[in-house]
């Protein structure tokens, strides 16, 4: 990946570069307005012909005057363009409005972030999430997950399993293909992936092993799905020292998960997969990592999402470069038995045995 090596604008396009981050917070909310309000919806209905401002006005049913601010702000952010006093929807405004992964980061960065990012500076000096303390007194945002307004929680949900969504159908056949029945899912979170592995095969068993108010979200989901009998729980503290990972897997997995810790805590995490799982068994991990990236978008994703990681979640990790990440398995006393890049969207599988 070579998207970050050498700096080619010109003085000119690094100064307008710095205008739009520094009216950054103002092109977002109004590319949100924009969305929520309809004004996007019934440009873009007119197709080629496009409308003038009297009869979005009519559409929409908003003042005059905020849709023009609005509209004005959009032709300078590429929304919007205008020709003979009527508005036509531009590519950009295309994807606001409909692209699933633009949906999902909108929301996700506004619901969810954007007011606790005020408090970023603190969080960098202090190491915690500072900007938590907009939803409630937690240490991290884990422990107050179930306690969050619906519609947070709504877009909390979307941003996480968006992603897994489009790994988990391609990775499950690379997890279950050596013979694995009986699994230990390390955080994982609404069962998602023990929902996947029960559909996947008849015979696969697995124990979600989570913090209480997280397993108590997945018990309702899978009591519906009837699934009880193949799916337990095991409510834990990953960072209390004193409670050992259960033994008697076949495997360990852990899916997005390993990236909510810092680097030493990863490391411990990892040290108790250590003396949980038999010498020829294998911890399974599969993450996002910016550095190998297909795409300068995608990586521009994640780098952006370790910010929340700061000013919300716990204030100390992030996604990861990959090979931060794999200093952490190999401090805990694996290496990499198989690695398989571009999963999804996003992901790479890292299948861990222990260094004997």
């Amino acid at each position: 990946m070579n998207f970050f090596h050498n700096d080619n604008k010109t003085a000119f396009e690094a100064k307008e570069l710095a205008q739009w981050i520094a009216f950054g917070p103002v092109v977002f909310q109004v590319a949100r307005v924009l969305r929520n309000s309809g004004i996007l919806e019934v440009i873009e209905e007119s197709a080629t012909k496009g409308l003038t401002i009297e009869e979005i006005v009519g559409k929409v049913k908003l003042p005059h005057y905020g849709v023009r601010v609005l509209l004005e702000s959009g032709l300078g952010i590429g929304l919007v363009v205008i020709n003979d006093d009527r508005y036509t929807i531009t590519k950009t405004g295309v994807f606001i409005l409909h692209d699933p992964l633009t949906k999902i980061n909108m929301d996700f960065v506004h619901d969810v972030n954007y007011k606790g990012l005020f408090d970023l500076d603190k969080s960098i000096e202090n190491g915690k999430p500072e900007g938590l303390k907009v939803f409630g007194n937690w240490r991290t945002i884990y422990e107050g997950l179930s306690q969050l307004p619906p519609h947070v929680q709504k877009s909390w949900f979307s941003f996480d399993h968006f992603f897994s969504d489009t790994a988990f159908p391609a990775v499950i056949k690379h997890v279950y293909k050596n013979g694995i029945k009986n699994i230990l899912d390390i955080g994982g979170n609404t069962g998602k992936w023990a929902i996947a592995s029960t559909k996947y095969a008849d015979d696969i068993s697995v124990t979600i092993m989570d913090l209480p108010g997280q397993l108590d979200m997945a018990k309702s989901r899978i009591d519906q799905l009837g699934l009880s009998n193949r799916i337990s729980f095991y409510p834990v503290n990953m960072l209390d020292a004193t409670q050992p990972f259960p033994k008697g897997y076949d495997a360990i997995w852990m899916s997005q998960f390993l990236d909510c810790f810092s680097e030493a805590e990863i490391v411990s995490i990892l040290k108790k997969c250590y003396q949980a799982i038999d010498d020829d068994k294998y911890v399974l991990i599969l993450e996002a990592f910016w550095d190998v990236q297909r795409f300068e978008a995608a990586a521009f994703c994640l780098q952006q999402t370790s910010i929340y990681f700061t000013a919300l979640a716990n204030g100390n990790s992030q996604m990861y470069h990959s090979e931060v990440f794999i200093n952490c398995i190999h401090e805990a006393g694996f290496e990499i038995a198989e690695r398989i890049d571009n999963i999804g969207l996003s992901h790479t599988l890292l299948k861990c045995k222990k260094i004997i």
